[in-house]
């Protein structure tokens, strides 16, 4: 039905960046919000932030002024930009997103596949 792909992990020094992408592809359907989460060893998924179809934002208070979500509804595509990345930002992030397929009256929970971001000297 609807697939999310995510892109743009790997390897980044301390005070480095990274963008991640994840786009959603599908034969018809809307997305409503759409999320960002990560997932550290030994530690429970936590919700990093997440952006409303009109770009309205929130972030967890660990990554404010450091990461920024956007998305562009015309790619079904949604960003996460990491700034000043550290140590403890090493993680699996997963995206998320609330899609209604097209005849449908309800929004679906959809997951992407995960991908690694490790920040490390």
């Amino acid at each position: 039905q609807v697939q999310l792909v995510e892109s743009g992990g790997g390897l980044v020094q301390p005070g480095g960046s990274l963008r991640l992408s994840c786009a959603a592809s599908g034969s018809c359907f809307s997305i409503n919000v759409m999320g960002w989460y990560r997932q550290a060893p030994g530690k429970q998924r936590e919700l990093v932030g997440l952006i409303t179809p009109g770009g309205g934002t929130n972030y967890a208070e660990s990554v404010k002024g450091r990461f920024t979500i956007s998305r562009d509804n015309a790619k079904n595509t949604a960003y996460l930009q990491m700034n000043s990345l550290k140590s403890e930002d090493t993680a699996v992030y997963y995206c998320s997103a609330k899609i209604r397929a097209c005849g449908t009256a309800r929004d679906v929970d959809y997951w992407g596949q995960g991908t690694q971001v490790t920040v490390s000297s």
